[in-house]
């Protein structure tokens, strides 16, 4: 009878040490995909110029980048940028900013969230959302969220815009109040 219980317990132990060394489909899916969520690189104090023929088209500046690898790269700016765009004489032409963004590299897509303010410094026209997103494929630039446009000599509300990236054209939808700036020198 002893014996039996001796192997019982034997066979018991044997089972649950077989068992245990064995991890769910699940379980590891979940490791890997933890892996695949730190970031490739992470980089501190960015300053990028992009330029064309000697003559700087892009500064984007911003306080912490990450860099995803893998299908869908992507650039995210959990700390905020700042982008500025020039004409070939060196001048400032337009200006994004936002609290929080990331950049679709393969799908050429960007998202800005939080706090977005576009400058066009040549129409002197303002944009401040919450939520937009740029197209870099079809050079649209959209958000689908409340808007506040100032022009030289407006300023109004909206539900959501459209506009060309260099955002020399653009709609605002939905227009709500409508308001005459007036001139500080008169």
């Amino acid at each position: 009878m002893i014996s039996k219980i001796i192997k019982s317990i034997i066979l018991v132990l044997t089972g649950l040490m077989l068992f245990s060394c064995e991890n769910s489909l699940s379980k590891i899916n979940e490791i890997t995909q933890e892996i695949d969520t730190l970031a490739a690189i992470t980089t501190y104090d960015i300053n990028y110029k992009r330029s064309d023929s000697g003559y700087v088209q892009v500064e984007l500046r911003g306080p912490l980048m990450k860099r995803y690898v893998g299908k869908d790269e992507y650039n995210e700016f959990p700390d905020g940028f700042e982008i500025t765009f020039f004409d070939k004489d060196g001048n400032k032409t337009s200006y994004i900013t936002a609290e929080y963004g990331v950049d679709y590299r393969k799908r050429k897509y960007m998202n800005a969230r939080n706090n977005v303010i576009i400058k066009n410094f040549e129409t002197q026209e303002e944009l401040y959302t919450e939520n937009l997103v740029w197209n870099q494929k079809t050079k649209i630039i959209k958000s689908n969220t409340f808007v506040k446009m100032i022009t030289p000599d407006k300023i109004f509300f909206g539900d959501s815009m459209l506009a060309n990236e260099d955002f020399t054209e653009h709609r605002v939808f939905n227009i709500r109040g409508e308001f005459e700036v007036e001139d500080k020198e008169e």
